[in-house]
């Protein structure tokens, strides 16, 4: 695959909705347990494995990854353009302005290219940018089948700041893919 390793800024007029093949194989999740006790709630994430290795596609979803989506108000888009035009990597931010939080709306590197550093520098656009608009956090959003995603935020400097148990469908927690809110406060 030819492709030049510069990232460069992507243009909404020329992205706007383009679809981002969110895809991965992952063996291992995080079983969310939330149980009411007598002096609150005890909350659990234990990492297991699947019985077979897992893989998730944008087919699966009624609602795939897409740039410049509407509801992401001043989102900006960098991202790793092969000579043919084909999007390789990608970041998207969106300024949460009433909570000073940047959200890293969008992530994704093709596989071939995973483990070169590509993930490392389009996180440190973010953390830049983060940090020349005062940002006070940086917040994104992941699976809890996603170990490999969960791992490399942890290595980035992030840390879980929630979960939401019915985010994707009422079956999230069956299906072993709950919304796990990371964040990196600055």
């Amino acid at each position: 695959m030819k492709y030049a390793d510069e990232i460069v800024f992507l243009p909404p007029e020329k992205w706007r909705n383009r679809p981002i093949p969110m895809r991965y194989t992952t063996e291992d999740y995080y079983d969310v347990v939330s149980e009411r006790v007598e002096d609150g709630w005890r909350i659990r994430l234990e990492k297991k494995r699947f019985e077979a290795p897992v893989t998730h596609t944008p087919e699966e979803y009624d609602f795939p990854d897409r740039l410049y989506q509407a509801h992401w108000t001043g989102a900006k888009a960098w991202g790793i353009v092969s000579e043919s035009g084909e999007l390789l990597a990608c970041i998207e931010t969106c300024p949460e302005e009433w909570s000073s939080r940047l959200i890293v709306a969008e992530l994704w590197v093709t596989e071939e290219l995973r483990r070169q550093g590509i993930g490392h520098r389009l996180m440190a656009l973010a953390k830049k940018q983060a940090a020349e608009e005062g940002r006070r956090a940086i917040l994104l959003e992941t699976q809890s089948c996603n170990t490999g995603a969960i791992a490399f935020y942890e290595s980035e400097g992030f840390s879980l700041m929630g979960y939401d148990l019915c985010c994707y469908s009422n079956r999230d927690t069956e299906r072993r893919e709950v919304r796990l809110n990371m964040g990196l406060l600055l």
